[in-house]
């Protein structure tokens, strides 16, 4: 069988550590509204008339099933709003609020395990926000007796909860560690005073390094950064301290997030100075600043923005090929569908995504009538379930292998994937039987998003203006 590969017309430079030169043009032509792929189809796609019923019949498909599960729990409370934020929270100073959400919580959890039947097992289990240390240790020992009452950890299962280590206390992690949470994701964002006070998220180097150094004493297996660039007063600079202090701290897994500009559907963040955000060609370049120190310093770079110490199993992933990936991020337990409970909470399951209502008091409604709190979903179909594994295959290990009669089936995409060949992001193999290889280049690392919007099908058909609800690309 003859192969026939496409020329990369423009080279692709590296420096000494393997991150690539940007060329000319590049952001200018790629820095466009798109999806993060957290899911496909993505959120705009789903609909309001899927509601309780189809949930209960996906969960129902689902409890035929012998794999483990991934659960996830909102926590959606917060003492404060950062200004950044893009989650669902609700800014509170009253920790009673949580004793209430538990009660919603027990319903909920009782009621989804009923149509599970004897599908209990957990490989992944995780606690986001709003700030789950919110709770204090006795109200986490509460939710960790209602999830257990229905569900049981594996053995080899990552348990993770999300932490801001300004407000969480050594009883916290404590707590955490005891109830079997084995692994801690630190919000960090940046270490720099002025970037912080421009986001309303004070948290120093010293407050991150005692947790740290107390969560490891204790023995979690694995923790986590979460770092942001392309927030207000960021310099390549400040850029650059914050980089060394984390590197200083060495957690063993890093998430290098851009930042995600919505104000038009996140209103807080019209209190941003925005002229003094980067631009485009600015926030790349802090992305490639933060790739090289962290590769220098031994890091691996995995998918789209992750990081991995050597000796972390998402480093090994990566390698092997057998990441996955879902709503909570890149992680090495396949754990084919997820269950989530909580307000704004979203479930894959059943052949299905289905989330909570976004607002407390429609969830509480919801509950307290007998149904499940449902608000919008949608059911796959055989067409989703293929494109969705082609992006995720890409997402996360950075390649795709497509049979004979590919350039056919996917002629279209192979036409919007021949500019990106040609400016270097992919490679792509063609062969006399029509089938396809496309392997993303390092340069096209920098543009995962780009790369795989080719096979958003819903994608091609939603209008111009109907893409504005996604952040840019770059």
């Amino acid at each position: 069988m003859n192969s026939h590969s496409l020329p990369v017309i423009q080279p692709v430079v590296h420096d000494a550590h393997g991150v690539p030169d940007v060329p000319p043009g590049h952001v200018d032509t790629y820095d466009v509204p798109g999806p993060r792929y957290t899911s496909y189809p993505t959120v705009p796609e789903w609909s309001d008339g899927f509601g309780p019923r189809e949930y209960v019949r996906a969960l129902e498909r689902a409890s035929g099933s012998r794999a483990p599960l991934s659960l996830y729990v909102h926590i959606p409370f917060c003492w404060s709003m950062c200004s950044y934020c893009g989650c669902n929270v609700i800014v509170t100073r009253n920790p009673a609020r949580a004793d209430a959400y538990l009660d919603l919580l027990e319903i909920e959890i009782g009621r989804v395990a009923r149509h599970l039947g004897d599908r209990r097992d957990v490989a992944q289990l995780h606690l986001g926000g709003g700030t789950p240390t919110f709770l204090d240790p006795r109200q986490l020992e509460r939710l960790f007796g209602i999830l257990r009452a229905h569900f049981v950890l594996t053995d080899d299962a990552e348990a993770t909860a999300e932490i801001n280590p300004a407000v969480t206390s050594r009883a916290h992690l404590e707590a955490l560690h005891r109830l079997g949470i084995n692994r801690l994701s630190f919000g960090v964002q940046d270490f720099d005073g002025q970037v912080q006070e421009s986001i309303g998220r004070i948290q120093t180097f010293e407050e991150t390094r005692t947790m740290l150094d107390f969560a490891r004493g204790l023995g979690y297996r694995s923790v986590n950064f979460d770092l942001i660039y392309g927030l207000p007063h960021q310099t390549p600079r400040s850029w650059a301290r914050t980089l060394d202090r984390v590197i200083e701290l060495a957690p063993d897994r890093l998430a290098i997030y851009g930042f995600a500009y919505v104000p038009g559907f996140k209103p807080h963040q019209r209190k941003l100075p925005a002229d003094a955000m980067p631009g485009g060609p600015e926030r790349l370049d802090l992305f490639r600043q933060a790739w090289k120190a962290l590769s220098h310093a031994g890091y691996t770079s995995i998918g789209m923005d992750h990081f991995a110490a050597p000796h972390d199993p998402l480093a090994r992933a990566a390698a092997e090929g057998t990441l996955w990936r879902n709503f909570q991020g890149y992680t090495v337990q396949k754990a084919s569908e997820t269950v989530a409970f909580g307000v704004s909470a979203i479930s894959d399951v059943g052949g299905v995504f289905a989330q909570s209502p976004r607002r407390m008091s429609a969830y509480r409604e919801m509950l307290l009538a007998g149904r499940l709190p449902i608000a919008r979903g949608l059911e796959l179909t055989a067409e989703d379930h293929t494109r969705r594994r082609l992006i995720t295959q890409l997402m996360c290990n950075l390649s795709l292998d497509l049979g004979p009669g590919a350039t056919e089936t996917y002629a279209d995409e192979f036409d919007a994937l021949m500019p990106l060949a040609t400016d270097g992001l992919v490679d792509l193999v063609t062969a006399d039987d029509g089938s396809m290889r496309v392997r993303v280049t390092s340069l096209g690392r920098l543009f995962l998003r780009n790369i795989a919007m080719p096979f958003d099908a819903r994608l091609r058909s939603r209008p111009a203006d109907g893409r504005a609800r996604f952040s840019r690309t770059v």
